[in-house]
């Protein structure tokens, strides 16, 4: 069973006569942003706070943390193949990362036929599990996206991967192309799901 929430408690220091210490419970949310694909699905996860005013010095203690990645698959491996090693990988990171949310990349245009049905079929993997492990799933077009990240719907990719890393804080530029575009669906799903808070 994946927990549903987390909490933790941290310190904040309020200068009074009596030096008092007050301790604030701030709840995370973990976000799971997914690219799809067959050949090589992007993977990567945001932890969003539920306070917009949570000081500097103590951000490290709210979880401060991006982990991203890719699932790759093999061309020699048959369809079935493919997508049953996406599953299998698929439900390891949701098991070490225990999102509350899932944010997904929704097809909007691809002009390879091809492509589009490997990308179909690996969103359908996604969903597929994540409705087994109750996940709540949000899905949002190219369009969405770049306009959570960039404010602007014709951005391109490196306007957009720039952008994903000084949300995130990063010294450079996620790589593959594939984990900086997971990472992206997230942050889209951070922004659109509330105002407020602080995603790390």
């Amino acid at each position: 069973m994946l927990r549903r929430e987390r909490s933790f408690w941290i310190k904040k220091y309020y200068a009074n006569s009596a030096d008092r210490v007050r301790q604030d419970l701030i709840f995370l949310m973990i976000i799971l942003g997914i690219d799809p694909g067959t050949a090589t699905l992007g993977w990567g996860i945001i932890k969003k706070s539920q306070i917009s005013n949570l000081p500097e010095s103590y951000r490290n203690e709210a979880g401060k943390s991006q982990n991203f990645g890719v699932i790759r698959t093999s061309p020699k491996l048959s369809d079935s193949e493919r997508l049953a090693t996406i599953s299998n990988e698929l439900i390891e990171i949701i098991k070490k990362y225990q999102p509350e949310r899932v944010a997904v990349e929704k097809i909007f245009f691809f002009k390879n036929q091809k492509t589009i049905i490997t990308v179909t079929q690996a969103r359908g993997v996604v969903l597929c599990e994540c409705a087994k492990l109750g996940l709540e799933v949000f899905e949002y077009t190219p369009l969405e996206v770049k306009m959570a990240i960039c404010s602007y719907g014709r951005a391109d990719k490196e306007q957009v991967q720039k952008m994903v890393m000084l949300h995130l804080g990063l010294n450079e530029i996620p790589q593959p192309d594939d984990a900086a575009d997971a990472l992206a669906v997230a942050i889209c799903c951070a922004n659109s799901q509330t105002n407020s808070g602080i995603y790390d």
